[in-house]
């Protein structure tokens, strides 16, 4: 969801803007409580856990009624449908962003139930260690999954997306075909569409419509934040210092971080991301060998491809590049070096890339 520009790109404007001119405090929770047996961190690079929950806390009731999604007491708890890993490279000019399906097949480890009984390991889709035990058991699963450490943690509700959308004045999307989805009850035609908060909550959450499911959900939501970016980083918001504190103050009032992420952190990593562009910042999901993989007791599942996916997560680890440059041989007849060739096999996309090739 959106809460990648507070993570990557406004939390630049902090180191202009001061925060004394930012009236909203971050809210925070112990994201990594009794985590043992982590992952060794061996760089400087930034790895963050960005998750978007559906709790309706801080929505109106007409907005409640415009989304229909039931309302407070209905729909109680939170569940996660949007997770997304970011890292961000210890020189802090290259950031990837990678989804990760709710419905993944992930081994939860063992853990405390809400009423103190010992749960052992067992195979669920990764959504239900978000159910099952919030952010410390999400954390742990996808350490285990992955051996990549996280260092920050940063949660946004239905709530502080649509606000957030809405302080930014509305953000242009892009669809291929017309959508009606009888479940997120989101109808556009094809084209452009700028669309406000609620509008957009509607837009990253429609599945239903094009036979892709959760992987068009995530097509989408990967298109819509590239838009954010691009729309937090033109003038028209960078050079707009009121519009800049709405975003802020709409962010921090809906969104949770992890206990250690503080103001200071914020601004260390603003001023060393001054020069991360959208063309630098590179989105994708994670590299799957079966979208539909049946489980007894679990039904459908995704399964990720334990040789691209491993060697994504230990590029990260190293902090090393997802796209291979390969300069080719000069042949003998040639008098002028070749270009090199891009060699993209975890089929990544630029943050500046528009679906439809129209978006500004």
């Amino acid at each position: 969801m959106t809460s990648l520009s507070i993570g990557i790109v406004l939390v630049s404007a902090f180191s202009w803007l001061g925060l004394s001119h930012v009236s909203g405090s971050l809210k925070r929770i112990d994201a990594f409580a009794g985590l043992k047996s982590r992952p060794e961190k061996p760089s400087s690079a930034i790895n963050y856990l960005l998750v978007g929950s559906d709790t309706r806390e801080g929505l109106t009731k007409e907005e409640l009624k415009t989304l229909r999604v039931g309302n407070i007491k209905t729909a109680a708890g939170k569940r996660s449908d949007t997770m997304l890993l970011v890292h961000i490279s210890k020189a802090r000019d290259q950031a990837v962003i990678i989804s990760l399906p709710r419905d993944t097949l992930a081994t939860i480890p063992e853990h405390l139930s809400s009423d103190g009984k010992t749960i052992p390991a067992a195979q669920a889709k990764l959504n239900a260690a978000f159910n099952w035990g919030d952010a410390p058991l999400l954390i742990q699963t996808i350490e285990s999954m992955t051996n990549l450490r996280i260092d920050h943690y940063v949660e946004i509700n239905f709530a502080g997306f649509a606000h957030m959308v809405d302080a930014l004045g509305g953000i242009e999307v892009c669809t291929k075909q017309n959508i009606n989805d009888p479940k997120s009850h989101l109808i556009l035609s094809a084209g452009i569409h700028t669309l406000n908060g609620i509008e957009a909550l509607k837009y990253v959450r429609t599945r239903d419509f094009d036979g892709m499911g959760d992987l068009g959900r995530m097509q989408r939501q990967q298109q819509f934040m590239s838009s954010v970016l691009r729309k937090a980083t033109s003038t028209g918001v960078l050079l707009n210092p009121i519009k800049l504190v709405n975003f802020f103050n709409a962010a921090m009032s809906m969104v949770q971080t992890d206990s250690a992420l503080n103001s200071n952190d914020l601004i260390t990593l603003a001023k060393q991301m001054r020069n991360l562009s959208s063309s630098k910042v590179r989105t994708l999901t994670v590299p799957l060998s079966n979208t539909n993989y049946f489980v007894p007791n679990l039904g459908s599942t995704v399964k990720w491809d334990s040789v691209l996916a491993g060697e994504l997560w230990q590029r990260l680890v190293n902090d090393q590049p997802i796209i291979d440059e390969v300069t080719p041989s000069p042949s003998a007849s040639s008098t002028t070096s070749a270009a090199p060739m891009i060699i993209d096999k975890f089929k990544t996309r630029t943050a500046d890339e528009n679906p439809c090739g129209a978006l500004k």
